[in-house]
């Protein structure tokens, strides 16, 4: 079958499966006579990348011994691209200087295939030689000003054009050498897509050809500067650049699928059951559409990146098309910093909790060493003690489903940024951040799932979905929300969620007014400079409504920056929470509220059959990221419980701050508790790990009886009980990671 017959014939079915055509997608990719075993076996991989002088410097029987004692099962190897470690024939393809009569990977490939060893071969056509520029100039990627593009990392390279012949017709040649020679599981490739927009004669003639004639934008487009770092230009485009740049981007996106499916289907016609693996593709549905196994490649943080957002990327493909096919999460020995010190090693502490974030989110562990020859061997004993314990748990980590009942919805349309010119559409990743980690600190299992999958089969899973300042929705995605509240379950919106339409254009009101029980009063207030939130117990039973629990001696805590003007379409909301407006902050004398407490509500609750909704129509979750407020964090929390109306699957109780998910197997029940506890969370690395204790209390799954409970990573034996259908106990120390699992029949 044809890639495009594929994806015209598939149907996404519940439980990461897919119908397409007479066979059956699954855990381990397609299940048919043709099936590829493969995609589901390997759990642990591990990745070497060479360098140039490596096959004169590397002891390949190093590695093959490290992998063995590791029990790594999966292999990704480099292969070709910009340097050649095997003796290519391939015309222009950069044999190694240091090679030799040697063939490095043939070596490796041959050891690992002993060891039954799944083999990924690795290349990278980012980058050509000078011999490639002299016979093929219309090969090289070209500057908005007509210059063709030096490397901005190494000046004697040049950058090859993605979209045109150099991948078109060259690599596919280098592919087919590689598939003839080797025959590996599958071709990964790396930086595959492009380093910015390019101008060369191939992409202009062909964006012509697909606009009507039209030039490639140069406003509004991602490009490079001389170092490398990608840019924006002209963040406020007139009506006729956004439409020009939006075509832009569809070209892109067909003509990277054009070459994905010419690679793919060369490789399957060398070995039917091999494939292509891009590092990375524009659109995560589609994403997770054409893959059967897919590489993270997340390898580490940088900056104020916190831990959790390795786990975070596995989250996002599920949400599209991935479901439940594997997820290869790579992550490196290395410091992942600007600048790039790629033979750096990392600390012990923040490579393993980096990992253990990847596999507690579904991924299977990949650790990726740059250069062959390693000097500093520190980082080797921790990645041996995550995979040993890996192995030992190999067939808990098998996972079948998540068990989360909430889920974020998230948007392809918001994931790049900024949705407007306006103040308050800037930073807009910063509401997904803010609830992101809010769910995180509450030890909440949850998902993500994608606004193109909202149908009632993709949503069964679910009793909440959170949007997150998700404003671009569609009629149909706010008529599919508004029938999965009808049909009894929750949700909680903040913000502009649903003004604006898929394309962006600003509605007249909320898609979702009547879900909401509000509608849009014209206007967005702020930056609300000292304004703050009035709580208030129920006036006839003095109680203080859920949403304000730990809260209830605050009388007023901080308001956020930016709040969406709100006309209540009826008066039957609780006011646990009201408007205190902005007064002044200086000077100190005039400090004071002059207006008198209003009855304006900032969070409006309402009861829908068996559902709940919540509105907060303020940036309560971007303004706890930005401020990380304790007040602001309790208030979104109980607002997530109240909305949820039933007992989470899992409840921690612990100090700091512990990422908390749950699977099904096929046999048993894991539940994942990743320690985030530390001074270096939101600026890394970590220096060392501090174990906290762990009260836990897991929901038994219906009609399933419990008749074992195991801590996998620690080897311990628990005590615990049984009482009301959960099994209570606690776990005695949690440096990284601790994995409880529970045998049901």
């Amino acid at each position: 079958m044809d890639r495009r017959d594929f994806i015209r014939n598939t149907t996404i079915l519940s439980g990461g499966l897919a119908i397409a055509g007479n066979s059956v997608m699954g855990n381990g990719g397609i299940l048919s006579p043709e099936a590829a075993p493969w995609f589901g076996k390997s759990m642990r991989w591990a990745q070497v990348a060479f360098v140039d002088n490596d096959p004169a410097t590397c002891d390949p029987d190093f590695w093959l011994s490290y992998f063995k004692s590791i029990h790594a099962d999966g292999a990704l190897l480099s292969a070709g691209g910009v340097t050649a470690f095997y003796p290519t024939e391939v015309p222009l393809h950069h044999r190694s200087e240091f090679l030799g009569d040697k063939d490095l990977l043939g070596y490796l490939v041959k050891g690992c295939r002993k060891m039954n060893m799944t083999i990924c071969l690795r290349t990278d056509p980012h980058a050509a030689r000078q011999n490639v520029y002299d016979a093929h100039p219309d090969w090289i990627a070209v500057t908005a000003d007509g210059k063709k593009r030096r490397h901005w990392a190494n000046p004697d390279l040049w950058v090859t054009c993605a979209l045109g012949p150099y991948n078109f017709e060259f690599m596919t040649e280098v592919n087919k050498e590689i598939m003839t020679k080797f025959e590996p599981e599958g071709i990964f490739s790396n930086r595959w897509n492009g380093s910015g927009v390019c101008y060369c004669e191939h992409c202009v003639k062909n964006f012509k050809a697909f606009s009507g004639g039209q030039e490639i934008p140069k406003n509004g487009v991602t490009t490079m500067d001389a170092s490398g770092r990608r840019i924006v230009g002209k963040e406020e485009l007139t009506p006729a650049e956004a439409a020009l740049v939006l075509k832009y981007r569809e070209w892109y996106v067909e003509r990277l699928k054009e070459l994905w499916f010419l690679w793919d289907a060369g490789v399957r016609k060398i070995k039917s059951t091999s494939r292509f693996i891009p590092n990375g593709f524009p659109d995560r549905k589609l994403t997770g559409q054409l893959s059967d196994i897919f590489f993270v490649d997340r390898q580490g943080r940088t900056g104020v990146i916190p831990p959790w957002n390795n786990g975070r990327g596995a989250k996002e493909l599920r949400a599209g098309g991935m479901a439940m096919k594997p997820l290869i999460g790579i992550f490196s020995v290395g410091l992942e910093d600007s600048p790039r010190w790629k033979d750096s090693v990392n600390t012990e502490a923040e490579i393993k909790v980096w990992a253990a974030n990847g596999i507690a989110n579904g991924m299977l562990p990949c650790f990726v060493k740059f250069g062959a020859t390693p000097i500093d061997k520190r980082w080797m004993p921790g990645v041996k003690t995550i995979y040993e314990g890996c192995f030992r748990s190999e067939r808990y980590l098998r996972n079948t489903a998540p068990i989360a009942r909430v889920a974020m919805v998230i948007s392809e349309r918001a994931a790049g940024g900024d949705y407007g010119a306006k103040p308050w559409q800037q930073d807009n990743p910063s509401h997904v951040n803010g609830m992101y980690h809010n769910l995180v600190e509450g030890h909440m299992p949850f998902e993500m799932i994608n606004t193109t999958v909202l149908d009632a089969e993709h949503l069964k899973p679910f009793k909440l979905l959170i949007l997150a300042n998700t404003v671009a929705l569609s009629d149909t995605q706010c008529d599919q929300l508004r029938k999965f509240v009808e049909a009894g379950g929750s949700l909680l919106a903040t913000f502009e969620s649903s003004l604006y339409d898929e394309n962006g254009k600003q509605r007249a009101d909320f898609g979702l007014a009547d879900v909401f029980g509000v509608s849009y009063d014209k206007g967005v207030e702020g930056p609300m400079q000292n304004s703050y939130l009035s709580l208030r117990s129920d006036p006839v039973s003095k109680k203080f409504h859920p949403v304000l629990e730990g809260l209830e001696d605050a009388v007023k805590i901080i308001n956020g920056i930016y709040r969406v003007k709100i006309a209540p379409v009826a008066n039957s909301f609780p006011s646990p929470v009201t408007l205190i407006p902005t007064y002044p902050d200086l000077p100190m004398e005039d400090v004071y509220t002059r207006i008198p407490p209003t009855d304006t509500r900032e969070v409006y609750l309402r009861e829908v059959g068996k559902g709940r909704v919540a509105y907060i129509p303020w940036d309560i979750d971007r303004s706890f990221w930005q401020y990380m407020a304790l007040d602001h964090g309790k208030l979104l929390n109980n607002t997530i419980r109240w909305a949820l109306n039933e007992e989470p699957v899992v409840t921690v109780k612990a100090p700091g701050l512990i990422e908390t998910t749950a699977w099904r197997q096929k046999q048993s029940m894991t539940v994942h508790l990743v320690n985030l506890t530390n001074p270096m969370m939101m600026k890394g690395p970590f220096r060392e790990l501090i174990p906290v204790t762990a009260e836990v209390s897991i929901k038994i799954p219906e009609k399933a009886k419990v008749t074992g409970v195991h801590l996998l990573l620690s080897q311990k034996k628990p005590v615990y009980t049984i009482k009301n259908g959960n099994v209570l106990l606690t776990v005695p120390q949690i440096s990284d990671h601790e994995i409880i699992a529970l045998d049901l029949a």
